[in-house]
């Protein structure tokens, strides 16, 4: 039988809700989850079927936190399922503001070069705009490294079985963004771009299959971004524009 549980919890914020996910996540019985982290008792709602109050409290407390109580008369409610759409029901802008604010960055420095250079070039202009993405989104993953391996492992490919893969990840992205603006073995560089993002694709895209509810890693944990098909489009960016070199220079 399906039903809903509400938990008081300690999970204070996005750094916490990543931390807790793997063990929810892996919790056959839970069907779906989120954490209210602006509600001053820090709210967990679980959905699923015969989900124990013992289950959830292990869960939480195997990664490093606690219930604090179980909320009494949550039976689902109209309201219940929209909170857990609530990034689909929020604006584009609002959800997405810390991405949008990345991405029009990139975008101004990039114009920026191009119009003190007195003549625009495509080429050039790809080559600082992924240099400068790889650099930023590298930064934001390593100020929580832990907190974003624990995010990233929930749907990764290779991050999954190999955990260690999570914490070379941000310094991947930092090597890369280096060689692009460097200029450094440019077909090397875009055919590695090309692998890693086709891998992360695919994770990507299994967990939108599976419509799971987890938090997109892309800027690590500092923003709680949901997984959309923003992600998608983001890694399939990436792939394409590092393809468009490729062929750039075989020209």
């Amino acid at each position: 039988m399906t039903t809903v549980q509400k938990y008081k919890t300690n999970l204070n914020c996005g750094s916490c809700v990543a931390a807790v996910k793997p063990y929810l996540d892996k919790d056959s019985a839970i069907r779906r989850w989120y954490v209210d982290t602006a509600d001053p008792n820090k709210v967990l709602t679980i959905e699923g079927d015969n989900v124990s109050a013992e289950a959830v409290e292990r869960d939480v407390a195997n990664a490093g936190f606690k219930v604090l109580g179980k909320i009494e008369n949550a039976a689902p409610t109209h309201e219940d399922h929209h909170a857990a759409d609530a990034a689909e029901g929020k604006s584009f802008l609002e959800t997405y503001r810390p991405l949008v604010l990345v991405f029009a960055y990139l975008i101004g420095v990039v114009a920026l070069v191009e119009i003190t250079a007195g003549q625009f070039e495509s080429m050039r202009a790809m080559l600082n705009f992924m240099g400068g993405f790889f650099i930023v989104f590298s930064f934001f993953k390593l100020l929580n490294l832990r907190g974003f391996v624990d995010a990233y492992h929930t749907y990764d490919v290779l991050a999954r079985p190999v955990r260690g893969y999570g914490y070379v990840y941000p310094f991947i992205e930092l090597g890369l963004g280096v060689a692009y603006l460097a200029r450094f073995a440019p077909v090397a560089t875009n055919i590695v771009t090309l692998v890693v993002m086709l891998v992360s694709i695919v994770g990507v895209t299994q967990a939108l299959l599976q419509k799971r509810r987890i938090q997109c890693a892309c800027l690590g944990t500092v923003f709680n971004l949901p997984m959309t098909k923003v992600t998608f489009v983001e890694d399939a960016l990436m792939a394409g524009m590092a393809v468009v070199m490729l062929f750039g220079l075989s020209m």
